[in-house]
Formats: structure tokens, C-alpha cells, sequence
């Protein structure tokens, strides 16, 4: 999953943390970060320091791991392993896609627990890298999760990520939320097609193969996240970036996974689009140069702008667009309803269209 195209900073390689999992290369933009305290702090006297603050600190991590830990499972489909959060009292339990891939019947172990139990798929959402799936018989006690407001999500804030990294059931590490907003595109795997996911949470807590699905969680014993994806350094042989993870926000896990358990599919994907069909363009050196347009919807948002099959979108907005690649990542981190501008070529001259920006049509 990759980062905001307005200001590429850095070139990583992502990995999806399921069992199995592979690295590609993504471009990632800045983010704002807390600025700089102007001024050296006095020191303060030994009379003056609270002595239980270290010790506090530990009890709120304790807290909200037993809080939050009995409410996150690890997930076994054939060879393959992840992790899963807790989301009702009826058994449905959220995940990500590429952890249930293709499969529909999975064993589930419930944290502090050695027996396994049956589970079977509810629905799975690839573009947007989330399913859920459903105890076959739930037992009496079960702890659903409790998910935070994305929009209070802010950097510093301090996180703990629980799964089962390496089989390792019922782990938690610590870091802090490192940057919001990213836009990151998933490598393509099994059950994996390669989805552009907007609005990511950025974290240094640890995070390896088998944390996926699992839960990234805030101080106040709330989920904000799901772990999805961790950073690979292309010159250690894809070994992984420390302190470089990816979650997807719980605001839109709440959306997906409401919609799967109510009817089995996504209507409402909740991301951006301009309504059309489109591919990348090349220039006369055969390097990419844009998003060509083969077909518009009728009545969407580029027909409403008088986009037109044949155009070619060089921008969204500030950020250029060189391919149908770049086209996605942009649209990710925009809304349904927001207004663009988009610019485009149209038998060789450049052009601009306001675009008031319409829903993804989704496929499940």
C-alpha cells in the first residue's frame, strides 16, 4: 500500500503480513509531523517527579491488553496464517482479504485458547482488503472489539498492535501512530489484487507476517486499525523496514464490514471515482504519459465535466498522473463528493474540467 503521490519522499517495498507474503516497490509522501518544542526544558528536581509515572504508564498498557486481546484471534486457512478482530457477539469476526484468499472455511483459535473452532466466510472485499467470516458455533463470553474514531487518530498517539506474528498467538508490541492519510497499494498475491487503499495508518509498532487482520489499538483500549502491511527494504532482500507499518482505519472497517454481515456484498465502497473506464497511455518513446480514457458512464461525474473516451488525464488536482496506477492512487485518497480538478489533453492541448467526484462501483 503506498503512500500520497503529492510529494514522493522515499521508495519502499511493501509486504502483506498473512502467512505467505511478498514485496513491491511504492512510492510514499511526506506527512506532517508535531513540531520541535522551542526552548530546553528545566530539570526538574527529584521532589518533583512523580515517582509512579513509569509504573502508570505499564498499567494502562495492561489495561488495554486485557481489554482488547480476548478479542483478537488467530485465523488458519490451509497453510496459511493471520489474524482477526472480534466484531459482534454472534461470531463474525473482520480480517483481511488476502488472509482468507480463496478459501471459505477456516480454524479459528480464540486468544488464551488451544482448541480451535470452525469458521466460514461471510463475504470478502479485495478492493479494499477486508472480509469477515463467522464462528459456526460461537461460544457464551464472546468479547467484540470496540472501534475508535478515525478522525481523532493523530501522530504520537501511542499504539500496541496484537495478533499472531509467526504463529506467535497473542503477541502485542508498542510504537506510536507515525503518520494518517497515507494512500498504499498492496503487492498482488494469492486473494491479493494488488489494492489501492487510501486514509492508511502509519505506525512503528512491530509488525511481521501473521499480524495481519490483527488489531492496531490506542490507549483508550479502542481499535483504530487493522494491521495490513509492513515495509520491506529493497536492498535487504526484502527483510523488513523497522518501525514501518501499515493499518487500515477502522472508519472504513465499520463501513465494509457492516455491509458484508447485512448482505453478503459491498454496495457502498466509500471511495472516490470519476466514472470511467481507463488505461495507461504511452508517448511516442513508449513511456507512460497518462491515463487514457476508453469509456465514460453515462450520466457520472466525468460525463457531467464533459470528460470524453480518448482523453488523456495527466492531473488530479496537484498530482500528476503518469499511469492508470497513479490515476487509482490519487482517486484513493480523495471522498465521494469532493470537487477536483482534473486535467487532461485533448488532441494535443491542455484542458481542465471541474469534477464533482462519485462512488466506486463495486463488484462483489
Amino acid at each position: 500500500m503506498q503512500g500520497r503521490l503529492l510529494t514522493p519522499v522515499a521508495v519502499v517495498a511493501l509486504t502483506a503480513l498473512a502467512g505467505c507474503s511478498s514485496g513491491s516497490s511504492s512510492s510514499l509522501s511526506s506527512s506532517g509531523s508535531p513540531a520541535a518544542s522551542s526552548g530546553a526544558p528545566k530539570p526538574a528536581s527529584p521532589a518533583s517527579a512523580p515517582p509512579a509515572s513509569g509504573n502508570q504508564l505499564q498499567d494502562a498498557y495492561q489495561k488495554v491488553i486485557a481489554d482488547v486481546l480476548p478479542s483478537v484471534v488467530q485465523i488458519t486457512t490451509g497453510e496459511s496464517l493471520g489474524s482477526g478482530i472480534v466484531y459482534d457477539d454472534k461470531g463474525d469476526i473482520v480480517t483481511n482479504a488476502h488472509v482468507v484468499g480463496t478459501a471459505t472455511t477456516f480454524a479459528v483459535t480464540l486468544a488464551n485458547s488451544t482448541k480451535s473452532l470452525d469458521a466460514s466466510l461471510v463475504g470478502s472485499y479485495p478492493d479494499s482488503d477486508l472480509a469477515v467470516i463467522k464462528l459456526s458455533s460461537p461460544p457464551s463470553g464472546l468479547k467484540p472489539a470496540a472501534f475508535g474514531d478515525s478522525g481523532k487518530v493523530q501522530l504520537g498517539q501511542i499504539t500496541l498492535a496484537m495478533g499472531s506474528p509467526l504463529g506467535l498467538s497473542s503477541s502485542v508490541t508498542q510504537g506510536i501512530v507515525s503518520a494518517t492519510g497515507r494512500t498504499v497499494s498492496e503487492p498482488r498475491g494469492a486473494g491479493s489484487p494488488g489494492a489501492t487503499i487510501g486514509n492508511m495508518v502509519q505506525t512503528s509498532a512491530a509488525i511481521n507476517p501473521g499480524n495481519s487482520g490483527g488489531a492496531l489499538v490506542n490507549l483508550d483500549s479502542q481499535v483504530i486499525g487493522i494491521n495490513t502491511l509492513a515495509a520491506a527494504e529493497p536492498q535487504a532482500n526484502g527483510a523488513a523496514a523497522p518501525g514501518i507499518g501499515f493499518a487500515i482505519p477502522a472508519s472504513t472497517i465499520t463501513n465494509i464490514a457492516d455491509q458484508l454481515i447485512k448482505q453478503g456484498k459491498v454496495t457502498n465502497s466509500g471511495r472516490a471515482a470519476l466514472g470511467i473506464t481507463a488505461r495507461t497511455s504511452f508517448n511516442q518513446q513508449f513511456q507512460p504519459a497518462g491515463a487514457v480514457i476508453v469509456a465514460v458512464t453515462p450520466g457520472g461525474p466525468a460525463a457531467s465535466a464533459r470528460l470524453q473516451a480518448g482523453d488523456v488525464i495527466t492531473k488530479i488536482g496537484d498530482t500528476p498522473v503518469d499511469s492508470l496506477n497513479a490515476l487509482t492512487t490519487a482517486l484513493a485518497s480523495l471522498t465521494p463528493g469532493s470537487k477536483v480538478t482534473v486535467t487532461y489533453t485533448r488532441d494535443g492541448n491542455t484542458q481542465t474540467a471541474d469534477v464533482t467526484l462519485g462512488t466506486l462501483e463495486t463488484t462483489s
